[in-house]
């Protein structure tokens, strides 16, 4: 931004401020497998996770998504829905 509020062409909108709504994290035989991170920043809601392969010899963890939600509302409950189904494969959740 230049003074006056005026945005020079090709410079990036300043970002709005991160807020972490709820974040979990899944072991399974106290291996971390899972983790689920859902954040808001501005009107924007999404859920980044963080899948770390039982089998193999793979170090870093997978990236799916981030997936887009409207509300914060509904980010939660796909973060609190995948926490119950990972109850069920007999992970910890945390």
């Amino acid at each position: 931004m230049r003074d006056g509020g005026l945005r020079v062409q090709g410079e990036a909108p300043p970002r709005a401020e991160e807020k972490e709504l709820v974040a979990k994290t899944a072991r399974k035989d106290g291996k971390q497998v899972v983790t689920l991170r859902a954040t808001q920043r501005g009107v924007e809601c999404a859920v980044e996770c963080e899948v770390y392969p039982v089998s193999g010899l793979r170090v870093d963890p997978l990236s799916p998504g981030p997936y887009t939600f409207d509300t914060p509302e509904e980010a939660k409950a796909f973060v609190a829905e995948a926490a119950q189904a990972l109850t069920f494969l007999g992970c910890e959740v945390g």
